[in-house]
């Protein structure tokens, strides 16, 4: 399924396509074939490890963005059971961008959300490629409200480039439906636990993303604008965006230390999409503990903590006279 390397995955790339040679050898009646591709193996795993041990903010940013990442549906139906999807923002339309419904975790019921890409060509455009339109926001918003009046924990899958830009949406309150958003989720009376598991980019992953604990998978990215948008803006140059993936510092591991997000959940080696079941483990394991400590506190206590979490982020200095 992962048969996409990426460009800094040239040896891995050379590796597992010997494997692959030596299987089809092996399948041909090649018994000796086996002993030579475990070897291979072996070799690949330590290889991914040391690679992926050392990514730079911009590779991590080509991870978030691999074809074949879990998404939204994948974790969904994963990690929970019984999900029922739900459609339309009641004012407008459907919009694919966004999936989302109810659903249970370990049996209890919950509301599910989150951006939601395509793999082929014809699915991306029905997702727009995961940038959602004012009615996908809508249908957000709607879904937050559902969760609020049945009292049921709120759980977001952030993945998207950025809200939609067109035109369309810009006539039909873009902005408007992500600022409501904000304030919705800043308000609601329960639990609520965002997850960023490929790009988080600007407000349109804002939009989902105002929760009491905020987890990114590990090669994830979460940022304002994108590295290539950044150095468009300030070198007049996109091929400039290592340096902007960098000082924008939109890694898990530097986020974490900025107090931007409150978890970091390891991915398998190589990445989710090389063991999907592997980081949909991982994720279960993270959420868990941090819904059953949310679930100690009384509604009140929720708004509050949720209002100090974000009101303590970042720092100023008051100019000398």
């Amino acid at each position: 399924m992962y048969r996409h390397w990426l460009e800094f995955e040239k040896p891995v790339e050379e590796l597992e396509k010997k494997i692959d040679e030596l299987r089809a050898f092996e399948a041909s009646g090649n018994a000796r074939s086996s002993e030579d591709i475990a070897k291979l193996e072996k070799k690949t795993k330590a290889l991914l490890k040391d690679l992926y041990g050392k990514l730079t903010p911009q590779q991590i940013t080509q991870v978030a963005r691999h074809p074949y990442r879990p998404y939204t549906l994948d974790y969904v139906q994963n990690v929970f059971e019984d999900f029922i999807e739900l459609h339309g923002d009641r004012t407008f339309r459907d919009d694919p961008a966004i999936t989302g419904g109810l659903a249970r975790l370990d049996g209890a019921p919950v509301v599910v959300l989150g951006h939601q890409k395509g793999r082929n060509t014809k699915e991306k455009v029905f997702r727009n490629f995961g940038m959602p339109n004012p009615e996908g926001y809508r249908k957000a918003k709607r879904l937050f409200e559902l969760a609020e009046r049945f009292s049921l924990p709120l759980f977001t899958f952030i993945d998207t480039p950025g809200a939609y830009p067109g035109v369309g949406a810009e006539e039909r309150g873009q902005s408007e439906a992500i600022a409501a958003n904000l304030m919705a989720m800043s308000r609601l009376k329960v639990p609520v636990i965002a997850t960023v598991i490929g790009e988080g980019g600007s407000g349109g992953a804002l939009a989902i993303g105002v929760a009491d604990r905020v987890n990114m998978m590990e090669f994830s990215t979460y940022s304002v604008i994108s590295p290539e948008g950044c150095a468009a803006i300030l070198w007049k140059d996109g091929s400039k965006a290592d340096l902007a993936a960098k000082a924008l510092k939109i890694d898990a591991g530097e986020l974490l230390k900025l107090g931007v997000i409150d978890k970091v959940v390891k991915e398998p080696v190589g990445g989710a999409h090389r063991d999907p079941a592997a980081a949909f483990k991982n994720l279960k394991s993270a959420i868990l503990p941090q819904l059953k400590e949310l679930k100690e506190l009384d509604a009140a206590s929720l708004v509050e903590a949720r209002y100090r979490k974000y009101r303590s982020m970042g720092f100023f200095t008051e100019p000398r006279k």
